[in-house]
């Protein structure tokens, strides 16, 4: 694969508002570093998620100028902007084997300039865990809620607070659990009014959806 058969979408963030997200697992590092050279010519901060060590070394060591977030698996190339907008979204997870998602998911704002408070390890195995960190919550604008086994955070979040709450089903648990396709479920049956739900895994999904929800705010405003 060559960079014009990759098709850059240059344009998202004037058509969109919003950065351009690489895929990186199924793309090598020769491929990345030449997405990220063509993106850098651009002018482009560049975003590039699921990429394991090896394979981050392997870019930083042609590009060092290039970021490895480790606890997101993702790289950066490009000055990640000052929080502006003055809201806040919440990125919460479970369990700290939620971690990955999690932090792919406030990366991804980040890079939008959108401040994060993170929470791990909320889960509602604890319910008590949750209960204590409800009144940090209330002045954060949207919220994301990262769980695997049943997924049952989201749901449990969205009964209590009444901002937006966007679920993110995570690939963790055993048997049954089937790779987050039961928290996947779980969440898209919850009986929690108005609850979001994106892809298994997916935290960059999660926030745009918060990055939306955000822009059409301003916008009213």
């Amino acid at each position: 694969m060559t960079v014009d058969e990759a098709r850059l979408d240059l344009q998202r963030r004037q058509r969109l508002g919003m950065v351009e997200a690489v895929w990186g697992e199924h793309k090598s590092a020769e491929q990345i570093v030449a997405i990220l050279r063509s993106m850098r010519a651009a002018g482009e901060l560049a975003l590039v998620t699921r990429v394991n060590p090896v394979k981050a070394a392997a870019v930083v060591e042609a590009l060092p100028a290039v970021q490895w977030h480790r606890p997101a698996s993702c790289l950066t190339d490009g000055l990640l902007p000052t929080p502006s907008s003055g809201m806040t979204v919440g990125v919460l997870s479970g369990g700290t084997s939620d971690r990955r998602v999690a932090a792919e998911a406030e990366l991804a704002l980040q890079v939008h300039g959108v401040a994060t408070e993170v929470m791990l390890d909320v889960g509602v195995a604890g319910l008590h865990r949750l209960l204590a960190v409800l009144p940090s919550l209330q002045p954060l604008d949207v919220l994301i809620a990262c769980a695997g086994m049943e997924g049952a955070l989201p749901t449990v979040l969205a009964g209590l607070v009444p901002q937006p709450v966007i679920g993110v089903p995570v690939s963790v648990g055993y048997g049954v659990s089937a790779g987050g396709r039961a928290a996947l479920e779980g969440m898209l049956a919850s009986c929690a009014p108005g609850l979001t739900v994106v892809n298994i895994d997916n935290g960059y999904g999660a926030a745009m959806a918060a990055l939306r929800i955000l822009r059409g705010r301003v916008s009213k405003d």
